[in-house]
């Protein structure tokens, strides 16, 4: 486990190498699982205010669940995510060659947990837990690219600020010398 401010991450995060194949994939990820893609609260005006660019991008089938439900909704559990096209695919899903998927949101306002994915964060009040998570259908991105660490710096640093990045650096590389 390494401590960064007030962040506990696993050590997955510096271990496990991983990079996305969406040729193997197909962007799973965009329409598997039981909720949408967590939102923090601040996100839903960010992706309201590019919703009008983002509609023509999204299938009818999203623009309909988004004319019904809105850019967010709250889970089974209470946490605030993406809405869900009939309880599968994301409401912000869009088709690509080949099927795979694409997000209508991606060049506009991509949610930080999508851009993180597969790291997961929960805000527990004091402390926010940093993990991997394992999902079967990145199976094909495992063991490949470098340490999450690296290979997720861009939202890292977006989420949690340089300095939180540069002291995670500093420990996982001073631990490994």
């Amino acid at each position: 486990m390494i401590i960064v401010q007030n962040s506990i991450i696993s050590d997955d995060i510096a271990d496990q190498c991983f990079c996305c194949d969406l040729a193997c994939c197909k962007g799973a990820c965009c329409v598997d699982g039981d909720s949408g893609a967590p939102l923090r609260d601040d996100e839903v005006d960010k992706i309201q205010a590019v919703l009008d660019r983002a509609l023509p991008l999204m299938t009818e089938a999203g623009r309909a669940v988004v004319r019904t439900q809105g850019v967010a909704v709250r889970d089974k559990d209470g946490d605030l995510g993406t809405p869900l096209i009939d309880g599968g695919a994301c409401a912000f899903v869009t088709y690509g060659p080949g099927g795979c998927t694409f997000c209508a949101l991606q060049n506009l306002y991509k949610p930080v947990s999508c851009h993180l994915y597969p790291i997961r964060v929960e805000d527990y009040g004091e402390f926010t837990a940093v993990n991997y998570h394992k999902w079967d259908i990145c199976r094909c991105a495992r063991g490949k690219g470098e340490p999450l660490y690296r290979y997720l710096k861009v939202p890292l640093v977006r989420r949690f600020g340089q300095e939180w990045y540069d002291q995670l650096v500093e420990q996982i590389e001073t631990a490994n010398h």
